[in-house]
């Protein structure tokens, strides 16, 4: 069940709000036992079985958070826990992800292995990590473990951001399972994130998908202005997908209490590469910061130490996002620019503008690998932007029918109505000027209530509408 879906904005959200807030609104225990089977619910939805993957991860990780927190009271360590922790996670994570690609470049070398074809559950990565996550934040001390296997449940299981994340930290969330205050206002404005990240997703992401399909077709681009206006239009469907999707996470966590980091900061206002994964999927970047970058010995032990490090980051970073030599070599792709970038004198010198438009278009030729199925469909993708018909008729018309679109992907890559407001306050600050402020958020409501309007007449007719995240 995808949240751009009219079974869950219609059916789904509102009877899970209607019991939560009915009924169940005087009983915590109850709340939080019935989030975790409306999850279960929303899990299975499409595919039932993979429940059991998601309960047998839950039960996993429960137990060896009690083993983990047995040896630390008896003041032993932890490691072996954590070991097995580690082992079964990504060892589940890899019999279903990596095993049916690993056999089939065994079998290319020409090992004789039988190729079995493993259905992948939905969102594995991203619950996978949260739950390794609780473990070792209880083997670090960071926050206690938990005694009810309910509350681990509801924390890998959360439906909000159960298949595309954010990656929620145990730690950041552990106190809020049964201490978390809903409000009012937490819920009018997780409303209201709810609806921009719809708006991004279907009102965008899904209209931008047409011209980045269209481009990357099989055959090559028609024309290099087409090439360059597919990669730009995929660079900007994955932003308003994805981080349409974690709008909507984190507004639908606020209406239940729940407060969730920040997974996107205007990513293309990035002024460097480095700047730029400071901003984009912020939660998978700090997983392995501090659960891999860190324990290593991050940027301390050493200049070529350091080099493993970040190569052995994004290594694992490629691999995360699928199993296909294309997000391996994305990963060692970003290692190279991030390496030059730290190796090179006065890289963050220069016009801010000059800064930012040299990362939008590395961050673009990136994204041209990502999108691409193989490697050398990414290479003749890559150089049919710079060889070939300047011009075709096929750029021409879907510049024509979708300028608009374009206008407000790139308006919406920036914190426009931010800024908006922020003129507006201080312009109202002046002696005699009315205040306009009371004015603007009528008009912000109206707005949203027209995005929710639009949204849901493209979804009832059943307009595109692809989630590039819902496979990872």
């Amino acid at each position: 069940m995808l949240f751009s879906s009219p079974i869950f904005l219609f059916v789904f959200l509102p009877v899970v709000l209607l019991i939560y807030y009915g009924p169940l609104r005087s009983t915590r225990r109850g709340q939080n036992l019935f989030l975790l089977l409306a999850s279960l619910f929303f899990y299975g939805w499409g595919e039932p079985v993979f429940v059991l993957v998601m309960l047998g991860s839950v039960g996993f990780n429960y137990l060896l958070g009690l083993w983990v927190d047995r040896r630390l009271r008896r003041g032993r360590s932890p490691a072996l826990p954590v070991a097995v922790a580690v082992t079964g996670d990504l060892g589940t994570l890899f019999a279903f992800k990596y095993l049916t690609f690993t056999l089939a470049n065994l079998r290319a070398l020409g090992a004789d292995l039988p190729l079995w074809d493993i259905a992948l559950p939905i969102g594995i990565s991203f619950f996978t990590f949260q739950a390794l996550s609780y473990v070792l934040d209880v083997a670090r001390r960071d926050a206690q473990v938990q005694k009810s296997p309910l509350d681990v449940g509801l924390y890998i299981a959360f439906f909000p951001q159960l298949i595309a994340g954010p990656i929620v930290k145990y730690r950041t969330v552990a106190r809020q399972i049964h201490h978390r205050q809903e409000s009012w206002a937490s819920f009018s404005q997780g409303c209201g994130r709810f609806l921009v990240g719809l708006g991004k997703k279907v009102i965008l992401s899904n209209q931008l998908a047409l011209i980045a399909d269209a481009a990357f077709d099989p055959a090559l681009p028609s024309s290099v202005a087409m090439a360059w206006l597919g990669s730009v239009c995929y660079t900007l469907q994955i932003y308003f997908d994805f981080g349409g999707y974690s709008d909507m996470a984190i507004g639908l966590g606020k209406m239940f209490g729940f407060q969730f980091l920040e997974n996107f900061r205007y990513p293309y206002l990035a002024r460097s590469c480095r700047d730029f994964w400071k901003r984009w999927h912020i939660s998978l970047t700090t997983w392995f910061r501090d659960y891999l970058y860190i324990p290593l010995g991050g940027s301390r032990a050493g200049r070529w130490r350091t080099v493993r490090n970040t190569l052995l980051v994004w290594l694992f970073t490629g691999i995360w996002h699928g199993a296909n030599w294309t997000f391996l070599c994305w990963g060692l792709l970003w290692f190279c620019l991030l390496t030059a970038e730290r190796a090179l004198p006065g890289g963050e010198r220069g016009p801010l503008w000059l800064r930012r438009g040299v990362t939008f278009l590395l961050v673009n030729f990136t994204w041209v690998l990502f999108r691409a199925p193989s490697l050398p469909q990414a290479g003749r993708f890559l150089l049919s932007m710079f060889h070939g018909v300047p011009w075709s008729a096929q750029a021409g018309y879907y510049l024509r029918q979708n300028w608009l679109v374009l206008v407000l992907a790139v308006l919406a890559c920036g914190p426009s109505a931010t800024w908006l407001r922020g003129r507006l306050a201080r312009w109202s600050e002046g002696e005699g000027r009315p205040d306009l402020l009371p004015a603007w958020d009528a008009l912000c409501a109206l707005s949203l209530a027209a995005v929710f309007l639009i949204s849901a007449s493209f979804l009832v007719k059943g307009s595109y509408n692809p989630f590039i995240y819902f496979n990872f």
